[in-house]
């Protein structure tokens, strides 16, 4: 049974089809365009779920929102695939990045984009905010300086939802400035097939 995925433009909602495309699942795009003046979701999107937000997927007459829920939805579709590994401690690590992509990192860096459309005081609070994602990203670099992928040894689904905050991060606050291992990381990624198809789905892609 065919996925939808209902997709916005510029959003979290390419890293479920990245997802599907590595896990070889058919499913159909449903393209959203931003509002060109607010950035803001059309207002079609709140006919698809409530909240008018992407990523949502319609699947076997269920809609089902929110990346981080979708992703594990997509990895039990697909028998485990791309799940949490075998090994106890990786497997530890599997859900703590999974959740942490969107629970910690990526509250300060929409932060910052917010504050940087703010007149006047905006740039001054960025600076201030910055010290705070130096430290995340730190302590990503030194997570990948002792294993390839976030979770071990093998690239998880983990990987593909720390791919946007990541990918963000580097738009938006130096994420690789002196951190070879997150920019080995990013290369890495960025060359995989899945990726590459996913992007040619979803349509252009941009960060900042």
């Amino acid at each position: 049974m065919t996925i939808i995925v209902h997709h916005l433009e510029n959003s979290r909602s390419q890293r479920v089809l990245w997802l599907l495309e590595e896990l070889g699942l058919p499913y159909e795009v449903k393209r959203y365009e931003r509002n060109k003046r607010t950035m803001l979701a059309p207002p079609e999107l709140r006919k698809v779920h409530p909240l008018g937000k992407s990523p949502v997927i319609e699947h076997g007459g269920r809609v089902i929102a929110e990346t981080g829920a979708i992703i594990e939805y997509i990895v039990e579709l697909a028998d485990g695939r791309l799940g949490a590994p075998a090994h106890r401690d990786d497997a530890l690590r599997y859900r703590h990045f999974l959740h942490y992509a969107e629970g910690s990192l990526m509250p300060p860096l929409l932060l910052k984009l917010v504050l940087g459309r703010v007149p006047l005081f905006g740039k001054t609070a960025q600076k201030k905010i910055q010290p705070m994602i130096d430290v995340h990203f730190d302590y990503l670099e030194a997570e990948l300086a002792q294993r390839p992928w976030f979770a071990g040894g093998e690239m998880t689904a983990a990987d593909i939802m720390m791919s946007f905050p990541l990918e963000a991060g580097v738009a938006r606050a130096g994420a690789t400035r002196g951190r070879p291992h997150i920019a080995a990381w990013l290369e890495e990624i960025h060359a995989r097939p899945a990726y590459k198809a996913a992007l040619a789905a979803g349509g252009p892609y941009a960060y900042a």
